[in-house]
C-alpha cells in the first residue's frame, strides 16, 4: 500500500506537513507502507487530504485528516482494512465535487509527485515532447493548436495559434518563449497549483510551443509570493535539464532550448504582457505602447511570445490526443475546458475544470454545492479586478468568452468569487477599486488619477457621506478611464463598478439616499438597537460593552446610546435571547 499525502500550499497550510511527518515517524519505526507526498487535487475545502493506495489503483481518500489520525492511517495502510478509519474518508457528496469535472490542465494535480520526472513520465510526460520533436514540423505544430482553437487562458482569450505563427513569422534568429505565471487577481490560484502540482506538464507545453516559434529560450515569469511554486519548478527545470529535456540538442532532435525563471516583485500590472517583458528586462513594469507587439519586438526587443500557465498546461495533451478531441468540447466561440478557483461564499471552494459551456449555476450549485449556512446568492464576480459581478439572475449564462462578456464580466484567468446576500455590492466595488487604484503603475493619467477618485466617491459613499449624482460622476469616470487607460488592466478597472451599477443600483440609492446598507455590512451606516419585548435585561450587554454604551436597569429592558456605540457587534454576540439587531 502506498500512502500518499497532499502537500500542495492548501493541504500544508491546513496541517499536511504535520501529517507526513507524523507517517513518516511511524514508518521509520518499522512499520511496512510506501510514504508519498502529492500536489493540490482542487479539493481545498477538504484539506488535509491523504490517498491510500493499492498498486495504481485508489483505494481510499481520506479528508480533514489530522496528524492524531497518522496511527489508524497507518494501520489502515499495512492491514488493508479500512474499518477504523471510516470517520475519514471522503462523503460521497464530496468526491462528486472531482466526478463532475473534465481535467485536462489538472490532468495530473493531486496524482503525481511534483518532485519526481518520472512520476510524471509514467503518466505520459514527455511523450508529447519527442513525439513533436521527431515527428512533426513546427508549422505541422501550430496547424494542430489551431485546430484544437485553445485561446489564451490568461483572460484576453486570444487564439493561442496567431501568437505562436506571428512569432514564428517575424524575423529575428534569437527569439524567446515567456510563461506568464505572474498570477495577481484576488481569490484566483489556477496557475500556483498547476506549479507547486505538475511543473514538468508546464514544462513540456513551454517546450513544445519554443520548438513551435524557434525559440532558444523558455522564461517562466513567476510572481515570488509563490515560494514553493518556485522550489518545485527550480527543481523540475533542474531534472529535465540533467534528462537532455532542456539544453542542447533535445532528444537528439537537433532543436536546443535553454529554460529559465525569474521572481517577479508583486506587482499586479505585470500580468500585463508588455509590463511584465519590461520587468523581465530590470525596468519598472510598466506597459508599452503598442504595436509592435511581443511578437515581433518584444523581450530584448526581439520576437517573443507570452502565455499563461495553463495555456501551456493544455498543450501536451493537445498533441497527444489530436486538435479535434480539445476542440469537441466547449462551444462554438470557446472550445476545450477552463479552470476555475471557486472561492467566497461557497461550500465547496477550489480547483474546477468543466467543459466550456456549462452554465454559473452549474459550478456553483452542482459542483461547489451552493451557498454556505444555507444563505441566498447574491452574485459572482468573474474575472477578478478586471472583471464584473454578475447577478443571481443570470446564473444560467453560459461559460464562455462572448457570454461572459455580455454581461459585462470577463473571463478572466479562471477567478470565481461567491457572494451571498450578507455582501455589501458597493463595499464589492470599493475592494476591488482599492485594490486597483493601489495597482496602478501610474503610467496614464486616466487610471493613475481616475482610479483614485473613484475609490474616494466609494469610500464616501460606504461611510454613509454619499451625495446626490455620485452614481452618475462614477460611471462618467468609468467610461473616461475605459476610453482613456493605456493598457488592458486600466481599461478593465471601472468594470466592477459598472456591473455592480447596472444590476444594484437600488444599494447604490440605498447608501446615498437613505443612509442604509441592505446587507449590513457597512459599519457606520449601522444602528443598533435592543428589543424591549425580547429584552430580558440581563445586563450582559452593558458589562461587555466596551464603551459603556448600552444602559438599563437589572431585570428591565436596557438602551443604546448611538451617541456612544462604536457598532463593534460584541452585543449581539453576546446577546442569548436575539434581542439586539443592526439595522
Amino acid at each position: 500500500m502506498r500512502v500518499i499525502v497532499g502537500e500542495g500550499s492548501c493541504g500544508i497550510a491546513a496541517g499536511a506537513g504535520k501529517v507526513y511527518s507524523a507517517l513518516e515517524e511511524i514508518l521509520n519505526g518499522g512499520a511496512s507502507f510506501e510514504l508519498g507526498i502529492t500536489g493540490c487535487i482542487g479539493m481545498c475545502f477538504l484539506e488535509p487530504i491523504v490517498d491510500i493506495y493499492d498498486g495504481e489503483d485508489l483505494a481510499a481518500r481520506l479528508v480533514h485528516v489530522s496528524a492524531e489520525d497518522a496511527e489508524r492511517i497507518a494501520e489502515a495502510a499495512q492491514s488493508g482494512s479500512f474499518a477504523g478509519i471510516r470517520d475519514l474518508v471522503i462523503a460521497e457528496d464530496d468526491a462528486s465535487f472531482l466526478s463532475q469535472q473534465t481535467r485536462i490542465a489538472l490532468r495530473n494535480c493531486g496524482i503525481i509527485d511534483p518532485t519526481d520526472i518520472e512520476s510524471y513520465k509514467a503518466r505520459g510526460g514527455y511523450q508529447a515532447l519527442e513525439k513533436v520533436l521527431k515527428t512533426m514540423t513546427p508549422e505541422e505544430v501550430i496547424e494542430v493548436i489551431k485546430v484544437s482553437g485553445l485561446a489564451g487562458r490568461g483572460g484576453a482569450g486570444f487564439p493561442t495559434w496567431f501568437k505562436w505563427n506571428a512569432a514564428r513569422d517575424s524575423k529575428g534568429e534569437e527569439k524567446f518563449l515567456i510563461c506568464n505565471a505572474d498570477e495577481g487577481d484576488p481569490g484566483a490560484f489556477m496557475d500556483r497549483a498547476v506549479i507547486e502540482s505538475d511543473p514538468h506538464n508546464l514544462i513540456e507545453g513551454m517546450l513544445i510551443g519554443a520548438y513551435a516559434i524557434g525559440a532558444s529560450e523558455a522564461i517562466v515569469y513567476v510572481r515570488a509570493e509563490y515560494p514553493l511554486a518556485i522550489i518545485r519548478l527550480e527543481n523540475a527545470i533542474k531534472q529535465a535539464t540533467e534528462a537532455g529535456i532542456i539544453g542542447d540538442n533535445i532528444m537528439g532532435s537537433g532543436f536546443s532550448c535553454k529554460f529559465r525563471y525569474m521572481a517577479g516583485a508583486g506587482a499586479f500590472v505585470c500580468g500585463e504582457e508588455t509590463a511584465l517583458i519590461e520587468s523581465l528586462e530590470g525596468k519598472r513594469g510598466m506597459p508599452r505602447l503598442k504595436p509592435p507587439f511581443p511578437a515581433a519586438a518584444g523581450y530584448q526587443m526581439k520576437p517573443s511570445n507570452i502565455n499563461n500557465v495553463e495555456t501551456f498546461a493544455n498543450v501536451a495533451w493537445i498533441i497527444n490526443n489530436g486538435g479535434e478531441a480539445f476542440a469537441a468540447m466547449g462551444t462554438e466561440g470557446s472550445k476545450g475546458t477552463k479552470v476555475f478557483a471557486l472561492t467566497g461564499k461557497v461550500r465547496s471552494g477550489g480547483l474546477v475544470e468543466i467543459p466550456m459551456g456549462a452554465t454559473l449555476r452549474h459550478v456553483i450549485f452542482d459542483i461547489g454545492g451552493g451557498i454556505r449556512n444555507d444563505k441566498k446568492i447574491k452574485a459572482v464576480q468573474m474575472g477578478g479586478p478586471s472583471g464584473g459581478c454578475i447577478p443571481e439572475s443570470l446564473l444560467n449564462t453560459v461559460i464562455d468568452y462572448k457570454a461572459l462578456s455580455a454581461t459585462g464580466a470577463i473571463m478572466g484567468s479562471g477567478g470565481m468569487v461567491v457572494m451571498d446576500e450578507t455582501t455589501c455590492m458597493v463595499g464589492m466595488a470599493r475592494f476591488f477599486l482599492d485594490f486597483t487604484s493601489k495597482e496602478s503603475c501610474g503610467k496614464c493619467v486616466h487610471c493613475r488619477i481616475g482610479t483614485r477618485r473613484m475609490l474616494e466617491i466609494l469610500t464616501r459613499i460606504v461611510e454613509g457621506n454619499g451625495q446626490e449624482g455620485d452614481i452618475e460622476l462614477l460611471e462618467e469616470l468609468c467610461n473616461a478611464i475605459k476610453d482613456g487607460a493605456l493598457c488592458g488592466l486600466g481599461q478593465t478597472a471601472p468594470n466592477p463598478v459598472l456591473t455592480t451599477i447596472k444590476y444594484f443600483r437600488d444599494e447604490y440609492e440605498a447608501h446615498i439616499i437613505r443612509k442604509q446598507c441592505p446587507a449590513k455590512e457597512c459599519v457606520n451606516l449601522l444602528r443598533y438597537h435592543i428589543n424591549p419585548e425580547k429584552c430580558k435585561g440581563c445586563t450582559m450587554c452593558a458589562k461587555k460593552c466596551p464603551v459603556q454604551a448600552i444602559s438599563g436597569e437589572v431585570k428591565n429592558p436596557h438602551e443604546i446610546n448611538q451617541n456612544l456605540c462604536i457598532k463593534c457587534g460584541q452585543c449581539i454576540t453576546l446577546c442569548k435571547f436575539d434581542a439586539i439587531t443592526a439595522e
